[in-house]
This record gives C-alpha cells, sequence and structure tokens, in this order.
C-alpha cells in the first residue's frame, strides 16, 4: 500500500473545496473498515484514505502549509498505513459514563495484548500494541490503542480464497470473539493484503 507524500497530498485550498464530499466518501470507507467487540470495543482499522483523511484534516485544522509542517504530519501518520502484509488498526474503549469507563479501565490493564485476528484453523495472530509509546499504566489501560496485525502469505491466500476470518479479546475482563461475515468489511480489509 502506498504512502503519503507531499504530492499526494491537497493543497489547504483545494481541501477546502473538496472537503464535504471527500469527507462523505472517507465515512462510507471508514465505516467498511470498522469492527465492533462486544459492546464497548470497536477496532478502527487505517488505510491510505484514513491516513489521507487524518493528515488533510491536521493540515486544515492547524492551517500548516509550511514544507517542514507537512512532513513532520506524514512522517506521524505514515506508520499506520498498512504494508500489504499487516492490518493496523485503532482499538477503542468507548464507555460513555465517565465513572464506569475509570473503572473498567482498571480492570482491563494490558488489554491490548490480548486482542487477536484470526483466520480458518491457523493460529490466531495476536496485537503488536502501542509501538510508537506505552499507553497503561499500573492504574489503568488508554481507551485507545494503536495495534498491528502480521500476516502470513498462507494466511492472506486463505483469506483470498473465501476462509473464515473472525477477531476476538481474550482478557479476563472482556472477553469476545466474532467471526466477520459481513461482506464489504471482508473486502475492505482484503484490500489491504497484497
Amino acid at each position: 500500500m502506498s504512502k503519503l507524500s507531499r504530492d499526494n497530498l491537497y493543497s489547504l485550498e483545494e481541501y477546502a473545496e473538496m472537503r464535504p464530499q471527500y469527507r462523505e466518501k472517507v465515512m462510507q470507507h471508514k465505516n467498511q473498515r470498522r469492527v465492533f467487540l462486544g459492546e464497548n470495543a470497536t477496532l478502527y482499522f487505517e488505510s491510505e484514505m484514513t491516513m489521507r483523511y487524518q493528515v488533510q484534516e491536521m493540515l486544515r485544522i492547524e492551517k500548516i502549509f509550511d514544507k517542514a509542517g507537512i512532513e513532520e504530519e506524514i512522517e506521524a501518520y505514515n506508520p499506520l498505513i498498512p504494508d500489504g502484509k499487516n492490518w493496523k488498526a485503532t482499538f477503542m474503549i468507548e464507555i460513555s459514563d465517565e465513572e464506569e469507563r475509570k473503572a473498567q479501565l482498571a480492570k482491563m490493564i494490558g488489554i491490548e495484548e490480548k486482542i487477536y485476528v484470526q483466520i480458518d484453523d491457523f493460529e490466531p495472530v495476536w496485537a503488536i500494541a502501542d509501538e510508537d509509546l506505552e499507553r497503561d499504566t499500573e492504574e489503568k489501560t488508554s481507551s485507545v490503542h494503536f495495534l498491528r496485525f502480521e500476516l502470513s502469505d498462507d494466511m492472506i491466500l486463505a483469506l483470498r480464497n473465501g476462509q473464515t476470518l473472525s477477531m476476538g479479546i481474550s482478557h479476563p475482563a472482556y472477553t469476545v470473539n466474532k467471526i466477520i461475515d459481513d461482506k464489504a468489511v471482508r473486502e475492505s480489509l482484503i484490500s489491504d493484503l497484497q
């Protein structure tokens, strides 16, 4: 999958003109890359399009137009684009009540290392979590984690041949396993793989 560069970004003026239509297209794409794992956990699978949108939005919000500033944003978001052999996802624990969220996050320390994807009868692929920085403390985990799932060529071939894809969490405080049978989600995720 291609990475972002200054050459494939829109200028602030171009982006301002096209933003409503572009945003709608990105939101449709994101909906096909979201996997709910139970009531309170969601995986948002990233792509070149989702990261391009993030960069464009940051440039717009911060009014960044100088070369160094643009390169800094690209450098921050490029690592979140899958490279053809993996999936990269933002994992979010979404609990609206603040007190309940604090209590649950205290029970979920280490959850980011207990998230997996599994293709057919292959061994589960456990998430490689938070490569940028540690997000847990001794008291609680973060409600946001960045994950990478490395897939073998055989797994990719099995997916392309229609084998079962499931995802889940195996943590004492939160356990779920879900078969991904939504065709649009499967196709979107498979399109990341070379």
